[in-house]
């Protein structure tokens, strides 16, 4: 959660997405930080009793995208059109950019080029009232779910590529606590609700191994 992130690594990369105080999201933002302060992450992640698994898979996407507009965020400086030439999460995975509207067929981009066009995605995505309402007693659409995991699959590339091409500089920053709780979190989350394919979390599996092994 965004309690983690100190003040001193406030630099994001898109506008941070704010869920509206006094609303029902936003109460169950904070009953999520403050399970997550219990340090029990597997315990955080449970949907809390009575209440809709749509609006709980709703905040935590945009309390992940949010984490992650930070950390990457803090490494801008080091993802550029010569370092990354192209979106990768190690030597053996490669992604090319679509959205299914604007751009149908997948394009080959430098990394920083796909990191942006897939935060102003899913920054459209959250901004968007008939995807993700915020007031209370909207219903969410039917395709929700599939929305959301299409959205927490490719925030899971942000991740992957910041560990395999930018862990040194993460070290440097001190900001290593961070992106492993952030992702620990994250893998937990989408564990609990199956919301990304295994397939998908290949690149980072012996980390995700390692991360969650001592929370059996």
């Amino acid at each position: 959660m965004s309690f983690l992130f100190g003040s001193r690594s406030s630099k994001t990369f898109k506008p941070k997405k704010n869920i509206p105080e006094g609303s029902h999201q936003y109460e169950l933002l904070k009953h999520a930080e403050a399970t997550l302060g219990s340090g029990n992450l597997r315990m955080a992640v449970m949907l809390p009793e009575g209440e809709d698994l749509n609006e709980w898979v709703a905040v935590n996407t945009v309390d992940f995208f949010n984490q992650i507009n930070m950390l990457y965020g803090t490494i801008t400086d080091f993802c550029t059109e010569e370092s990354c030439p192209v979106m990768s999460a190690g030597p053996k995975y490669e992604y090319h950019w679509a959205d299914g509207t604007n751009i149908k067929k997948p394009i080959k981009c430098s990394a920083p080029k796909y990191i942006d066009y897939l935060m102003t995605w899913v920054q459209d995505q959250l901004d968007d009232e008939t995807l993700f309402p915020s007031k209370i007693g909207v219903p969410f659409p039917k395709n929700f779910m599939s929305v959301a995991k299409t959205i927490l699959k490719r925030l899971f590339r942000v991740y992957a590529h910041i560990y395999h091409q930018h862990f040194d500089p993460v070290i440097q920053l001190q900001e290593e606590a961070h992106l492993n709780t952030s992702f620990k979190h994250f893998i937990f989350f989408v564990q609990e609700f199956n919301l990304i394919d295994r397939r998908e979390l290949v690149p980072l599996q012996e980390l995700i191994e390692k991360l969650t092994s001592k929370d059996r």
